[in-house]
């Protein structure tokens, strides 16, 4: 988090059109002819790989409001669909180390689905990623009451958190890439929290494979705030198999352990002898049923690792993930302490996705880059608490690829 205030780039909506290129008159021009067409036909396929964001309706909230996705494509093919609703992540298509393309996120075909019985699939979580015990905080003296909504504690900004609000939305195409901005006003006493809080979020596509989320907020009133983005992901593609053959690396010395209910114990436990040395790259499947207390609170992992920072400031590496029969990767870069890195332990296979994928026991997995979990009611983890006047900033890069 920090005070100075940055501005964010106009956004506006650009649509792109094919050249034409006009064919010889006569046929004595037929060699003429034959070039043109040639390099129409070279035209159009490099316009099909263009940088570009489309806008189209995607259902109706159930309070009315309209929702809509945007198609963001950069001039390598990958392609992301960002919903108005909840800033969901919906789809995001990317090559393997042949060249082939798959959805590499969980998620549903249709708005139905994500307020239905989504499980925050590619989501902004808000006011608060993550755990609050007892739905309970004080702040300046006072003390304020959340909803209940993952007994006994409260979790990711309560019954309506910012996944199931439909944001403003418009769609931008500048020099780093294309995206969308995404803006929400959260009124005093929402979910319990203090203060009127203006969030804007941008979603950047670049031409490097690189999706740039970048976070802002103010407030009228001292409240806390950690925002993330809860994306499922499955490099294999969506809904092929579990997550346990993904390789992963995290450079962090350090977790931070729970209790029974995944509320912080206050401490952070050291990696070094335990299944939560991610340090070296090592499949997840490896010792995810080790015999291990935090483990077990976990049912797999679902915990916040500290990321080992030195004196870097800024954006630094949060983790590595490789999926070994695709080659597709995955680079995690954030500006946030921690990263929770969840592996789909609550999938049961009651939930149904897109093309009719049955989302099993672990068949997704989760990082998400925030602030410690429970950080109001924990006196030694970093503050969370945005003041009047100041500006609440974060960043998080996911920077796709393949290799070899």
């Amino acid at each position: 988090m920090i005070v100075a205030r940055r501005p964010l780039r106009g956004a506006f909506l650009f649509a792109s059109s094919l050249a034409a290129l006009a064919c010889s008159r006569t046929s004595a021009d037929a060699n003429a002819k034959a070039d043109s067409t040639k390099v129409a036909a070279a035209a159009a396929a490099s316009t099909v790989h263009a940088d570009s964001v489309w806008r189209a309706p995607f259902g109706t909230a159930p309070d009315g409001t309209p929702v809509e996705v945007f198609t963001l494509t950069n001039k390598n093919g990958v392609e992301t669909r960002i919903l108005s609703y909840g800033g969901i992540i919906q789809s995001l298509k990317t090559p393997d180390r042949s060249g082939n393309v798959d959805d590499v996120v969980l998620g549903f075909d249709d708005l139905a689905g994500y307020v239905k019985s989504s499980p925050y699939f590619g989501a902004i979580v808000g006011r608060y990623g993550n755990r609050i015990a007892r739905g309970r905080f004080t702040l300046d003296g006072k003390t304020y009451t959340l909803a209940i909504n993952n007994p006994p504690n409260s979790l990711h900004g309560g019954v309506k958190g910012f996944d199931k609000v439909v944001w403003h939305a418009e769609p931008f195409k500048s020099d780093s890439g294309v995206g969308v901005v995404l803006t929400h006003t959260s009124p005093d006493g929402d979910e319990g929290f203090p203060g009127t809080l203006n969030a804007k979020v941008s979603y950047t596509l670049d031409d490097s494979n690189q999706i740039v989320i970048h976070y802002e907020a103010t407030t009228d009133k001292a409240t806390p705030v950690n925002l993330t983005n809860h994306t499922y992901w499955n490099l294999a593609g969506d809904g092929k198999r579990d997550i346990l053959g993904h390789v992963l690396a995290i450079p962090a010395s350090a977790i931070i352990p729970v209790d029974s209910t995944l509320i912080p114990t206050g401490e952070m436990m050291k990696v070094a002898g335990t299944p939560f040395d991610f340090r070296e790259p090592t499949p997840i499947g490896a010792r995810i049923d080790s015999n291990h207390i935090q483990l077990k609170y976990g049912r797999g992992y679902d915990h916040t690792w500290v990321i080992d920072r030195a004196d870097q400031t800024g954006l630094v590496r949060a983790a590595h993930l490789r999926e070994p029969t695709t080659g597709r990767t995955l680079d995690i870069y954030t500006t946030e302490p921690g990263v929770q890195f969840y592996t789909g332990n609550f999938l049961d296979g009651s939930v149904v996705g897109k093309s009719g994928h049955v989302y099993k026991y672990r068949y997704g997995l989760a990082l998400e880059t925030h602030h410690f979990p429970d950080s109001p009611n924990q006196p030694k983890f970093p503050s969370v608490i945005l003041r009047p006047g100041q500006v609440y900033k974060t960043t998080t890069v996911f920077k796709l690829g393949a290799v070899h």
